[in-house]
């Protein structure tokens, strides 16, 4: 667990400098450069789905993706009460009809414990950035209460709207 939380560490960190946001108007001309360009939400349709039996089965679309990128995916999987709760400010909200953070990655949950999973987060570094920003808080020992309300103060300027995430 403490490689995991490590390895989440070093991705959220390298992954915010390629963050991005459909927002086109900023507050500073940093979020400007490094956060704009989010186009594959328009085209959220063409996201790939793939349901494996479990949450510890990854999808093929990971296949070829790096390490860190599976680790997301597999902490994502086992912390849905956290993410569900966390916005995402990608504007996936609007154009892919997310919820929260969690929707990033996951699809669907079955009755029989099979999981669709959703590729839109191998797309768009802002959300691997809040969502492993989430998880290492949260295995810290920070609340669910706290680490939105961290959340939503980094991304309130210069980023795309919340997914519509209900207040805490």
């Amino acid at each position: 667990m403490k490689k995991s939380i490590v390895l989440l560490g070093i991705l959220a960190t390298s992954i915010g400098l390629s963050a991005c946001s459909n927002n086109t108007t900023t507050s500073s001309a940093t979020n400007s450069s490094a956060h704009s360009g989010h186009e594959h939400h328009k085209a959220a349709v063409a996201d790939i789905r793939e349901e494996t039996p479990g949450v510890d089965v990854l999808p093929q679309f990971l296949k070829n993706q790096p390490k860190d990128m599976k680790l997301v995916y597999l902490s994502v999987a086992k912390n849905r009460e956290l993410l569900e709760k966390i916005p995402c400010y990608c504007g996936c909200g609007m154009e892919a009809n997310h919820k929260n953070s969690y929707d990033c990655f996951i699809f669907e949950n079955k009755r029989n414990g099979a999981v669709v999973w959703d590729d839109h987060g191998t797309k768009c570094g802002l959300c691997i950035e809040i969502a492993a920003k989430a998880m290492l808080d949260y295995n810290r020992g920070k609340s669910i209460k706290d680490i939105r309300k961290d959340i939503d103060e980094k991304y309130k300027e210069g980023y795309a709207q919340p997914t519509p995430t209900p207040s805490l």
